[in-house]
């Protein structure tokens, strides 16, 4: 089990702010990130997975301050992380995608079948990743992540190109996921799959923190409404 602090974080860009002095937590179980666009959702994620060094304030893993570790040190204390653009290794099949991270963690690769299987695309293990649509290949990012068997998972737009089972289906791997003691932070615009799978909720606009708390309670806060949910 994971807890995150992002403290009093701050990104500038020049002389705009794309995230302002946020602050929150994320403990076990399913965290929604949300926002309009340009709200900073992704560069939070990008600050929290080590990827950008924030201007101001910090990020604590369970009471380990790890602002200053790099991508891959945060991934061996089990930070995973997907993308809201595909990164996927095009030319090698789905399984050989899953094969590289189960190596990197030195785990053995029969448990690619597995973990295909649980994110719903054993069908195309045999595909090259480069021709799966993108409700698949979406997936399989979340297969390579379960494959460094994280304990903190962030999501960026993970239920893009997924039909509407398949994205009710994917709210319940989350839970299961969750139910395991994983903390998953997912940056969504799908409300149905957020308000329905998710335990807590963060709201962003304008790059800070508008409001924290419950689906019910976010979903009734006016500023929420006005600012994005309409």
């Amino acid at each position: 089990m994971s807890t995150l602090r992002v403290e009093g974080v701050t990104v500038r860009f020049g002389e705009v702010t794309a995230v302002d002095d946020v602050t929150l937590t994320v403990e076990p179980g399913v965290t929604g990130l949300i926002g309009p666009n340009g709200a900073g959702k992704t560069t939070l994620f990008d600050v929290i997975s080590g990827l950008r060094k924030p201007t101001a304030g910090r990020v604590v893993l369970d009471d380990l301050d790890i602002t200053a570790k790099g991508p891959h040190q945060r991934s061996r204390l089990g930070v995973a992380r997907t993308f809201q653009r595909l990164e996927v290794f095009g030319s090698l099949t789905v399984w050989e995608n899953v094969v590289v991270a189960l190596e990197s963690r030195r785990r053995s690769v029969k448990l690619a079948d597995e973990l295909l299987g649980r994110v719903g695309i054993a069908d195309f293990a045999g595909n090259q990743a480069d021709t799966v649509p993108t409700g698949a290949a979406r997936l399989l990012e979340l297969a390579r992540a379960l494959a460094t068997d994280p304990s903190l998972l962030l999501l960026d737009e993970p239920s893009s190109g997924l039909d509407r089972a398949e994205t009710d289906a994917f709210g319940e791997l989350l839970r299961q996921l969750s139910a395991e003691g994983r903390s998953v932070v997912l940056v969504e615009h799908d409300m149905d799959l957020v308000m329905g799978y998710c335990d807590r909720v963060h709201v962003l606009n304008l790059g800070r923190l508008l409001v924290s708390g419950t689906p019910d309670a976010v979903r009734a806060h006016e500023g929420v409404r006005e600012a994005y949910l309409g």
